[in-house]
């Protein structure tokens, strides 16, 4: 069991972190959402164009624009989690929306009337979806949205909110957490690629689709049995207020001349009550310190506080800001990282049904969605490898805490990003031409003749994008985590979503821009319904090139990077929390 802590005021009872005992409920409701959530997204790219007889480019576009507006909605369920609701109220509250989503999306399978007649074998009776039939399915997409909204950003707060950060076990604990957040995360994606996958694509996809929504009601469940001894901590405002306020007062500020820290001619006060951590004065952003200077005019209250927060702000809050600016840079590398994970999850499944899907020499066809799962395995075997035998392995050698620090973890997760694209890009090229030299028997409807090339070929790009997410993904979450102000944890959860919906958006206009400018080239468009008659090649090469750039930028913004309670000098300084962590009244009564 964790520590307790005994908070400042007497009145105030011990906070029992009870972080073992409670990531049963909080992985399991994870484990369970991801089941259910991947288990229908993964495979609707196919559900679109089989089901809803949507063409290929629409579809692809459809679930792009959707991915990135699932990931950006985190930013305003984070803030609302910070500031109003609190994340265990926030993680309720989406979860019963995620199940009522997946239900909806389950009904137009099962009614008839809420999807599209079968196409026949004449291209002129298949027709697609109505106003009506879209309406309900993008309604049960809304509610998607809306879980995803409240569980992305909050699940992994909320679940290093179980542990002590002030001891050394809830330090390790939370260190671990991280990892096997992500453990358990790929593990839900393996079965959904594959079991679920299979039963949508061969059995039924009104049973296909039932199972991912049985499983997010279990999500629930779990969830809320877990009530009693989760560490519920309670919304302290706005935490974007202070931000502004901070810039406000600068710029107020601008003509005056830059504060001598050493005079005193700052405001200084640190409030109490607040959970973020005390943080040294350092040199970056010097235009914001400005905010902090008191002037003639400045008034000050009783307890040392201003009196107007919007002319004048403290140190402290001068650099949260400072913290928020610095991540900024190397957030926006996140975003180019990425790109190529996402033609991991739409255009290698396209290569994959125009490729030889049997198993060996049997007649059985593996689902093309299912291919993805090998991205998953890949992560998920290097996960405990690295955190259990790399990780003291270079402690010891190195003997710093955790090897090696985080901005070199995500470094060599774009350099994978790179070799993926790179791969992926020759085993395309192998396939088309096997494609145009010695296709298979038969011919995919509107694809054009499937290669002899067998599908496994595409387990090597999947395989270097599974061991970029190893380091890149894992190591930004954790990155966001502990850089940002404590006050701010769910919006640090949040921004590593949004940096992958604005991947989602990215790619949709790349996509939109290479069909648009190759279909009037010479060589033709790269991105042609059927890909044997396309240049898909040239598109992931393109990507490399845009990554590559990605990682000089990346190491320019790394050497210029640093880290949280780091002084002037550039020397780590421990820091300490100034007040204490403030329970929610429901959470009063339990502990």
């Amino acid at each position: 069991m964790e520590s307790t802590k005994k908070v400042d005021d007497n009145s105030k009872p011990e906070i029992n972190y009870r972080g073992i005992k409670a990531m049963p409920f909080i992985i399991g409701n994870e484990t369970f959402e991801k089941l259910g959530a991947i288990g229908t997204l993964s495979n609707l790219l196919v559900y679109l164009t089989t089901v809803f007889n949507m063409k290929t480019i629409t579809a692809t576009t459809m679930i792009t624009v959707f991915n990135g507006t699932t990931n950006f909605a985190t930013l305003i369920g984070a803030l609302l989690s910070d500031t109003y609701f609190g994340r265990y109220n926030t993680l309720g509250f989406a979860s019963i929306a995620c199940f009522m989503g997946l239900l909806m999306i389950d009904l137009t399978s099962v009614i008839k009337k809420l999807h599209p007649r079968p196409c026949g074998n004449e291209e002129s009776v298949c027709s697609g979806p109505s106003t009506g039939q879209m309406a309900f399915f993008l309604t049960g997409w809304g509610l998607l949205i809306a879980g995803a909204a409240g569980i992305r950003p909050c699940n992994l707060a909320f679940g290093a909110d179980q542990f002590n950060p002030n001891t050394e076990s809830g330090k390790k604990g939370i260190n671990s957490f991280f990892n096997w957040y992500f453990f358990t995360y790929t593990f839900a994606q393996m079965v959904s690629l594959t079991l679920i996958v299979y039963v949508q694509s061969n059995v039924s996809w009104s049973i296909g689709l039932a199972i991912p929504a049985a499983l997010m009601l279990i999500a629930c469940l779990l969830f809320f049995m877990g009530t009693k001894i989760y560490v519920k901590v309670k919304p302290q405002g706005s935490p974007l207020l202070s931000f502004v306020q901070v810039i406000v007062a600068a710029v107020r500020k601008s003509e005056l001349k830059q504060p001598d820290f050493q005079l005193g001619s700052v405001l200084k006060y640190l409030p109490t009550d607040s959970v973020n951590s005390n943080l040294p004065h350092t040199n970056q952003f010097r235009f914001l310190d400005k905010a902090a200077v008191i002037t003639p005019d400045d008034q000050i209250k009783a307890d040392g506080s201003a009196a107007n927060a919007w002319k004048l702000c403290t140190v402290q809050q001068v650099e949260e800001v400072k913290c928020i600016l610095r991540v900024l840079p190397i957030w926006a590398s996140g975003i180019i990282y990425h790109v190529p994970i996402v033609q991991m999850h739409t255009y290698v499944i396209f290569q994959a049904l125009q490729s030889d899907r049997h198993l060996g020499k049997t007649k059985f066809e593996v689902p093309a969605s299912s291919y993805i799962v090998f991205m998953m395995i890949s992560l998920t075997i290097w996960i405990p490898i690295y955190d259990r035998i790399l990780v003291p392995f270079l402690e010891k050698f190195k003997k710093k805490e955790g090897g090696i620090t985080i901005l070199q973890r995500m470094g060599i997760g774009i350099v994978f990003s790179i070799l993926t694209m790179l791969v992926a890009g020759l085993v395309e090229n192998h396939r088309r031409k096997l494609a145009l030299t010695k296709p298979t028997l038969g011919i995919f409807p509107r694809k054009g003749k499937i290669s002899s090339m067998s599908s496994f070929w595409l387990v090597f790009p999947l395989g270097l994008a599974g061991l970029g997410e190893a380091f890149m993904s894992i190591g930004q979450v954790e990155f966001y985590y502990k850089q940002f102000p404590e006050n701010m944890r769910s919006v640090a959860g949040s921004i590593f979503f949004l940096g992958i919906g604005m991947s989602s958006y990215l790619s949709s206009f790349l996509i939109s821009i290479v069909h648009k400018t190759t279909k009037k080239g010479t060589s033709g468009d790269w991105l042609s319904e059927d890909l044997n008659k396309g240049k898909l090649d040239y598109y992931y090469y393109m990507i490399a090139g845009l990554c590559t750039l990605n990682f000089v930028y990346f190491l320019g913004c790394a050497r210029w990077y640093k880290y949280k309670g780091c002084g002037e000098n550039g020397r780590k300084i421990e820091i300490e929390p100034i007040g204490s962590v403030e329970l929610t009244e429901s959470d009063k009564g339990t502990v």
